[in-house]
This record gives C-alpha cells, sequence and structure tokens, in this order.
C-alpha cells in the first residue's frame, strides 16, 4: 500500500469507527433521553482529541423528597430509575443513579405509609 492509500485507508477505518462509536452512544442516550420525558436533558456526547466519541451523558433531574406529597416524589424517583436502566446495556453511573432515585423513593414510601397510619390511628 502506498503512503496516500495508507492515508486513506486509515480515513476510512477512523471514520467507520467515529460513526459506529455515535451511533452506539446516541442509541443509548436516546433511550435515557426518551424514558426521562420532561425530567431529562439534552444528549451530550464527548469525544477524545482525535474527535472519535467516547462517552455521552443525558442530565435528569432527580427528585427531591417532597414531605408533604410523598406520591410524587415516589411518581418521579420510578421516572428516574426507569430511565437510568432504559438502555439495554446500563453503565456503572446508570445503575448508581437508579440506585440513587431508589433511596429516595423508599424515603418517601416511608413517609406515605405513615401518613396511612395516622390517618387510621
Amino acid at each position: 500500500m502506498t503512503g496516500i492509500n495508507a492515508i486513506s485507508f486509515r480515513n476510512q477505518q477512523k471514520q467507520a469507527l467515529i460513526k459506529k462509536n455515535y451511533n452506539e452512544i446516541y442509541a443509548h442516550e436516546l433511550a435515557h433521553k426518551n424514558a426521562a420525558g420532561s425530567l431529562g436533558g439534552a444528549i451530550v456526547i464527548e469525544k477524545n482529541s482525535e474527535g472519535i466519541p467516547i462517552g455521552g451523558h443525558v442530565s435528569i433531574k432527580m427528585p427531591k423528597l417532597n414531605r408533604k406529597n410523598p406520591e410524587e416524589t415516589i411518581k418521579q424517583a420510578n421516572i428516574v430509575m426507569k430511565a437510568a436502566l432504559a438502555p439495554n446495556d446500563p453503565s456503572a453511573q446508570d445503575l448508581k443513579v437508579a440506585s440513587e432515585a431508589n433511596a429516595i423513593k423508599s424515603q418517601a414510601e416511608s413517609i406515605q405509609n405513615r401518613k396511612k397510619l395516622d390517618y387510621y390511628a
């Protein structure tokens, strides 16, 4: 292979890698975004110094514990957990987000159960 052909071949390989990585990362992040609905932000694709996509993220609004309305907290936590686990291949960060949302949900359920007990007491 001549020098020009070798450069052209490497360029083609790089472009194929960029497209493959971008498509895989975008599909993963799009699953998050679609499941998050209004709680999700924009899709961000991160690239290395050569312009090759290496990761991505979608910001998501983590629910705050609402003691006056635990049902709303539970609803939002369920959306966050669904969004975090939406891709077929959730990352360690995705699992962490789902775990955090589940902890908030558990707190809200505890408050909700106490309210029910107080109501029937």
